[in-house]
């Protein structure tokens, strides 16, 4: 069976043509796709089918998108090892290993976490995601290592969710940035919304911008880059990545918002930095959907951090 989303949006002040409006607003949406799906008969406007891409829809109008995928997208269990921090008949948490994308997408549809939890728990994953999220409450970059949970059931699942939308979930990363900060701490509010240069990038004050809290603390300094810790408030995608750059301060190794693999002297050596961002998610906490005691779970960076750790230090 064909997997569906369905998505919505009031249309905003100023608004062009409704395929253009279609791949602003919702992410994973090319003008292109949109056009097909206009095409196809799965755009509506203030409950009326849209008949052209040319269209220019009213201020405040309900927009509703049906999008199926392209083809029937199959995600088969596969035997890849997890490193299972926690887990019981409600939820599972694991450590995921930097490299590893979190879901099955065009491109990506074997080696994901969700490939493995089918393997790991069979059946037991909710469903509101779909077939290609089972379980799936929350998501971090493929390059981001460290804690993420997933759901073991629906109840589960809207509990978490619920969580993560009051900003009542902890999530703290460790991520080792570029230069010296001149504050020991600060606190970027600063909205994220699609780049609108390049559609794969996340900007402060992008398109369709939405409220999103960083709170920093430097933990260690290294003169040409400095350790932190980042807490979420809001859970924008690239959030932390953004931010850091946002204020000078990018992430080593990260090749989107960075300068990817680079060099940084230390010692008066060079220290070869690989790409993918130097970014942990060290820290997780949640209210325990059916008991409700709160739980907290911790997981040290991947040995390749640590050992880039110990030669700072040096």
């Amino acid at each position: 069976m064909t997997d569906i989303d369905r998505f919505s949006f009031n249309v905003p002040a100023g608004a062009g043509r409704i395929d253009s409006l279609i791949a602003e607003m919702l992410e994973d949406i090319s003008r292109s796709r949109a056009q097909q799906l206009i095409l196809q008969g799965m755009v509506t406007c203030g409950g009326e089918a849209v008949e052209s891409k040319k269209v220019k829809p009213e201020e405040g109008f309900l927009v509703e998108v049906t999008v199926p995928d392209p083809e029937p997208l199959s995600v088969d269990p596969e035997d890849i090892p997890l490193d299972v921090v926690y887990e019981d008949g409600d939820v599972i948490v694991v450590n995921k290993p930097k490299g590893m994308v979190v879901h099955p997408a065009p491109g990506n549809l074997s080696g994901t976490l969700v490939n493995a939890l089918l393997y790991h728990c069979g059946d037991t994953l909710s469903s509101i995601n779909g077939v290609k999220r089972p379980g799936i409450v929350h998501r971090i970059d493929k390059d981001t290592s460290g804690l993420i949970m997933a759901a073991k059931n629906d109840a589960a699942h809207t509990e978490l969710s619920r969580q993560l939308f009051e900003h009542s979930v902890t999530r703290r990363y460790t991520a080792l940035v570029r230069d010296n900060l001149k504050d020991d701490e600060g606190v970027i509010d600063e909205p994220i919304g699609r780049d609108r240069l390049d559609r794969k990038r996340r900007a402060v004050d992008g398109s369709n911008p939405k409220r999103a809290v960083t709170h920093y603390k430097v933990l260690e300094r290294f003169g040409p880059c400095t350790l932190v810790e980042c807490r979420l408030e809001t859970g924008r995608t690239h959030q932390i990545r953004v931010h850091m750059a946002y204020i000078k301060h990018p992430l080593l190794g990260d090749p989107v918002y960075g300068r990817g693999s680079e060099s940084i002297r230390v010692h008066g050596q060079a220290l070869h930095i690989p790409e993918g961002q130097l970014l942990h998610a060290g820290v997780l906490g949640f209210v325990h959907p059916r008991t409700g005691e709160y739980m907290e779970f911790r997981a040290d960076p991947p040995e390749d951090f640590l050992e880039l750790l110990s030669r700072l230090r040096v």
